[in-house]
């Protein structure tokens, strides 16, 4: 059952997210107040080859201090369907298009402070169809065998919660060496 909102008020809207501050009744009648980061929804996409790899990215995140790597992902725009999303951040993001796509499931990323709710879809028929990348994104591209993508997940080599998360949905739909 979700929490009354007796009142809520934005403290703080930026380029990326906005902030809100919520103060709420919990079903035991206490009064709390809740900070809300306002995110919109996103995509992540598992693009697989025809050899049995993965395309990851490569990229600074500054927050993490340093490089990650992570399955391509972005923002889904205003009037954007979260499957014109992906099509556009695989190509923005690896210059690779698609023939197939699949939804193959979704998740909220931290649903304890922030709304946004990500889809992931596995691309496979992959073809070269790049558009232009985003002028704030330094990113280099790596192909990594399926299996040991799973391996290194498993291994803690990947700090990026969406791709663990992204991974683990696609773990039955990835080739037989997984």
């Amino acid at each position: 059952m979700p929490f009354e909102i007796i009142q809520s008020n934005s403290v703080y809207k930026g380029r990326v997210f906005n902030v809100r501050q919520d103060e709420v009744r919990r079903e035991d009648g206490g009064v709390m107040r809740l900070d809300v980061v306002e995110h919109s929804n996103s995509v992540t996409i598992i693009p697989l080859d025809e050899d049995g790899n993965i395309w990851f990215v490569n990229q600074y995140r500054h927050p993490a201090g340093g490089n990650l790597l992570e399955l391509p992902a972005g923002v889904i725009e205003s009037g954007e369907t979260a499957e014109a999303c992906a099509y556009r951040e695989i190509r923005e993001e690896t210059g690779m298009g698609c023939n197939l796509l699949d939804l193959i499931g979704s998740f909220y990323l931290a649903p304890g402070y922030t709304t946004e709710f990500m889809y992931v879809f596995l691309a496979r028929d992959l073809y070269s169809n790049p558009l232009q990348a985003d002028e704030d994104e330094f990113i280099t591209v790596e192909k990594i065998p399926a299996g040991a993508a799973m391996k290194m997940a498993e291994g803690d080599q990947i700090k990026d919660v969406k791709t663990l998360g992204a991974l683990l949905l696609a773990r039955t739909r990835m080739p037989d060496q997984v």
